[in-house]
């Protein structure tokens, strides 16, 4: 990782942490609230520590833009659980000869990059 990819990410990990620290529910309930603002905390903290170890500069920069998107959409959405695809479980059309891996695959390669990381740790 290159000093400058490295001060991304810490960055991101700080904004992050402010956002945490100043977040507001929709709904304005103290609990709610409170709730929120532990999630962002413990879902930053979980990712942040699960790619740690992450070499590839191609991963690094989809990583960077995972978080990127979710820091966007959550702020936009004033939601801070990733939103999820509206695909059904069997919604792609299948041709003759393809079968239900084939279908995952394109379910997998559909999924938006701001739920990539979401399957993996939930």
């Amino acid at each position: 990782m290159t000093p400058a990819t490295r001060q991304e990410v810490l960055g991101l990990y700080r904004k992050i942490l402010q956002i945490a620290k100043n977040w507001q529910s929709a709904s304005g309930q103290i609990e709610e609230t409170m709730k929120e603002k532990e999630y962002i905390r413990n879902e930053a903290r979980t990712l942040f520590r699960k790619n740690k170890n992450v070499t590839d500069p191609k991963l690094i920069k989809q990583c960077i833009e995972e978080c990127e998107a979710r820091i966007e959409i959550g702020l936009h959405y004033n939601i801070p659980y990733p939103r999820p695809i509206h695909l059904p479980p069997m919604g792609l059309a299948h041709k003759q000869g393809r079968t239900l891996r084939h279908q995952e695959k394109l379910r997998k390669i559909s999924k938006p990059i701001y739920l990539k990381s979401h399957d993996e740790i939930s």
